[in-house]
């Protein structure tokens, strides 16, 4: 089978699957298309605001998408054609389903964040455990999403230093805050997601259309791909994070909730923005997959603390490859890959791209973090002096935090965004069990993460315990048989609930 076919299936099954499979999650979790939304019963003119579905649509698919999709997939496609198999029927069984019935419960409840929805059918631990693990990690998001894209927009622009341009995007990070979400998200966000979805088409189209590229031209799952040796379970399923499940997703969608008329249409906005997210890694992954063994015009020179970083060839100079180059620096391996497949434009898409996709996700990260701290406190927001309240301590942190090297803190944040996936999967899974619903729709996607994320910790040498595979992964396994014993038998037989 060629690679373009196998590229074009995979993104039929992704278009079919939104149809087919969300159609039936729609119908197994029993949406109620007569529920009045919280934006109708609760608008306020600041956090519920009614918005056209498409622009609410466009605003999802950049809340969840930054730069994950594409980093991710390149990086997921290190570990080789199974990264397209994971994309797909992570995206379609997990990802979206995750993504689409958290939203229904969220529309359920007003439009509560996570932390609140999840201590609701697990208990005040697990809502006392998931506002911090919320907080602190869109604190983190907001950080990184601050330093990288100024990083890049001083090596642009190398006359305003990287403070300043930090301070700049700090500055529209706090109006994005505080601001009616219509006010700067909903006018802005429209734009950066058709820039985001034609960076995606335009590159898959001139992927075909490029004599020197072969489309996926090695396709054997047994070969072992990556250069690290890494192995593929359960690394891979850590690194695809968005485009396939991801945690940070579910915290994001109450901001989109509050924002909607008609229920008829979640499974529109979240199944759809998620598989469109999907369709985005796979066509990154296509990319990197094809591109991989080309010869670059990058070279990796070692700097003054001795790591290797990619620099333009000079003469005697040899290229890495595509995939070394990726390892090296994700960034420069997007806009290599953008100026092969797209020239001079592409350069510029590139750019834009990594430099306004982080943004696009640490604005809303900040806003949510300002969301949840006033729902934990009870504190209402319809005015400005109660949103700055809550905002200034959260900025207050980000600045705090910008000058702490937590690099340490950073490299677990990969299993603590799947770690929230399996949070809320648990959750959904107790509230269609108390419904008497076919809970299995999310307790299978429940029980699978958990297994990947308790392996993950015990395994990664980044995480500092580093077990043999062997013995992570059968740790792994008990925990996940201990939770699903718990959620099966010790809470007692499943009765009908109605909505809170």
């Amino acid at each position: 089978m060629s690679g373009l076919v196998v590229f074009a299936a995979c993104a039929l099954v992704l278009v079919l699957g939104y149809f087919v499979y969300g159609k039936v999650a729609e119908r197994v979790y029993g949406v109620d298309y007569k529920m009045i939304m919280p934006c109708v019963r609760l608008h306020d003119g600041v956090d519920y605001v009614a918005m056209p579905v498409w622009r609410v649509f466009m605003i999802q698919l950049l809340n969840i998408a930054g730069l994950g999709p594409v980093f991710g997939a390149l990086a997921g496609c290190l570990f080789g054609p199974a990264a397209l198999l994971w994309i797909v029927l992570g995206c379609l069984l997990a990802g979206a389903v995750h993504d689409f019935l958290s939203a229904v419960a969220c529309a359920e409840h007003d439009g509560e964040t996570l932390p609140e929805l999840v201590g609701r059918y697990l208990g005040s631990p697990a809502r006392l455990a998931m506002r911090g693990l919320c907080i602190v990690l869109m604190l983190l998001v907001g950080v990184v999403f601050t330093a990288g894209p100024a990083g890049m927009l001083h090596a642009l622009v190398s006359d305003i230093s990287v403070v300043w341009w930090s301070v700049i995007i700090l500055g529209y990070y706090f109006l994005a805050t505080i601001l009616p979400i219509d006010a700067l998200i909903g006018r802005v966000y429209p734009f950066f997601g058709v820039l985001f979805i034609f960076m995606a088409v335009a590159l898959s189209v001139m992927l075909l259309f490029t004599p020197e590229v072969s489309v996926l031209p090695e396709l054997d799952v047994t070969k072992a791909w990556h250069p690290k040796n890494l192995s593929v379970w359960p690394m891979i399923f850590v690194t695809i994070a968005c485009g396939a499940i991801s945690g940070f997703h579910a915290t994001q969608s109450p901001m989109m909730v509050r924002c909607m008329e008609d229920p008829r249409r979640l499974r529109t906005v979240f199944y759809g923005a998620m598989v469109v997210e999907g369709l985005v890694a796979l066509i990154w992954c296509v990319v990197g997959l094809s591109l991989r063994e080309l010869a670059t015009d990058y070279a990796l020179v070692a700097d003054a603390a001795g790591k290797l970083v990619p620099q333009l060839l000079q003469d005697g100079e040899q290229g890495v490859t595509f995939s070394q180059l990726t390892m090296a620096n994700p960034a420069v391996a997007v806009d290599q890959a953008c100026t092969w497949l797209l020239g001079p434009i592409g350069a510029v898409i590139a750019v834009l791209g990594v430099v306004v996709l982080p943004i696009t996700s640490g604005d809303t990260a900040l806003r949510c973090c300002r969301l949840m701290l006033a729902e934990a406190f009870g504190l209402s927001q319809s005015s400005s002096v109660k949103r700055l309240q809550v905002a200034i301590p959260v900025f207050a942190c980000v600045i705090i935090i910008s000058f702490v090297d937590f690099s340490i803190i950073w490299r677990y944040f990969g299993w603590a965004n799947q770690a929230l996936s399996c949070f809320t999967l648990w959750t959904l899974a107790v509230l269609l069990r108390q419904r008497r619903r076919f809970h299995w729709i999310v307790t299978a996607p429940a029980l699978f993460m958990t297994t990947v994320c308790t392996t993950y910790l015990l395994n990664a040498p980044d995480c500092g315990i580093a077990l043999p595979i062997g013995i992570s992964t059968a740790v792994g396994a008990v925990i996940t048989v201990l939770c699903a014993v718990l959620f099966l038998y010790l809470r007692g037989p499943a009765t009908a609930s109605g909505k809170n």
